[in-house]
């Protein structure tokens, strides 16, 4: 006992001092450990919401592919289809064309003033055809990608409200098929109801522009650039800053009615379709860039941001239509017969070329060139780009 005691008196200074290291290494070992296994369960975690995150990702591009390839193997060939097919049917250049080979082959069955009026006529036309042709396929391509970017935004956003969550894409409130469908299908629009009015409007224009041309006059490959984009410039100044969006698409989704003539083949009838009513609201806020608060359900910074995007449309319109005037020339100019346009031919004789260059717009769009070097225009990428991720363009 005395030895402990005489032990513990001598050597408590060393035993307290081993105590005290031996007791903090034992504390900071088991914080130590305590913040490895937090570490490693946060790690764990963050791989399990990253796996998530790349799941949810990988469906919702399979989804936005899904919606693109409808738009690029159906919507869009169907809608350019069934306006090629309207146009041709409001814009029927036969029985004028007819009329004045008879007067050719039996002269007496004309007059010289007949003549010259129907000669007027073609020319008139003849450029209002290639016109509205031009302006209705830009427009329409437009559009549809508009569409087409607008379902994709609208699975991204819904997708990131559900990343929180232990929810798969399949369990987020996602856009109904039906709506989609509807949404796509409204493409339509144009052909069935915007259809007479663009063509009455556009003819105006060609009439005013073409008035002092004579049909002798010689047409080079500029002068035709130069009268394509005088009529097409004519036609835009005359109406409203946004006056697109009334020949695209209803004022009114609610109101709006597919005939039964569509290139869906079926009569919608819309009533209680909230969300096929937002998507049309978003399309037109993007034409027309009008947005009010309270039509739409986005937060205001998103909705901030949308309206900045949209106001670019205006400027999109307007390259994507020279870059068309300019290819739509630049081709016929190479394949003109009877004569070159680079050198000069007159304008009667052009006028058969101006006819048929129209339809060729349509050609089904995996091989219109037109509608691939619309895609490719570098503005047009960029905007479609900020479309769908709702960023601001600056």
């Amino acid at each position: 006992m005395l030895s402990l005691r005489e032990f513990w008196r001598r050597h408590r200074r060393k035993i307290l001092i081993a105590a005290g290291v031996f007791g903090s290494g034992y504390f900071f070992y088991k914080l130590y450990n305590a913040h490895k296994i937090s570490l490693a369960d946060l790690e764990r975690q963050l791989a399990d919401e990253r796996e998530h995150e790349e799941l949810v990702k990988a469906q919702m591009q399979a989804h936005f592919e899904s919606i693109q390839r409808i738009a690029d193997t159906t919507t869009l060939p169907h809608a350019m289809n069934y306006l090629s097919g309207r146009i041709a049917e409001e814009l029927d250049l036969s029985q004028l064309t007819e009329r004045l080979m008879k007067g050719k082959g039996q002269p007496n069955t004309l007059t010289s003033s007949e003549k010259l009026e129907l000669w007027d006529r073609l020319k008139i036309l003849s450029f209002t055809r290639l016109a509205v042709s031009l302006w209705a396929m830009t427009m329409l391509s437009l559009y549809i990608r508009t569409q087409v970017n607008i379902l994709g935004r609208h699975l991204y956003i819904d997708t990131a409200r559900g990343l929180g969550s232990s929810h798969l894409l399949e369990d987020v409130d996602l856009i109904e098929r039906d709506d989609q469908q509807k949404f796509l299908a409204s493409s339509d629009f144009l052909a069935n109801y915007g259809m007479p009015v663009l063509i009455s409007n556009i003819q105006a224009a060609a009439t005013e522009v073409l008035k002092g041309k004579q049909l002798r006059d010689v047409f080079t490959t500029t002068t035709l650039h130069e009268t394509v984009v005088q009529i097409l410039d004519l036609f835009m100044s005359r109406g409203s800053p946004h006056q697109w969006a009334e020949y695209m698409m209803p004022e009114d989704a609610r109101l709006y009615k597919l005939s039964e003539g569509s290139s869906s083949g079926k009569t919608i009838t819309i009533t209680d379709t909230t969300k096929f009513e937002q998507l049309m609201a978003e399309a037109r806020a993007v034409l027309s860039s009008s947005y009010r608060i309270g039509e739409i359900y986005f937060f205001k910074l998103k909705m901030a941001i949308f309206i900045h995007c949209s106001a670019e449309f205006g400027s999109v319109v307007e390259i994507s239509l020279k870059v068309i005037v300019d290819a739509l020339v630049a081709d016929m100019g190479a394949e003109s017969s009877g004569g070159s346009l680079a050198s000069g031919m007159p304008l009667a004789r052009l006028l058969s070329r101006v006819a048929q260059m129209g339809p060729l717009l349509f050609d089904e769009p995996n091989r219109n060139r037109f509608i691939q070097i619309l895609r490719n225009v570098s503005e047009v990428e960029l905007f479609f780009t900020l479309l769908y991720a709702n960023m601001p363009t600056s």
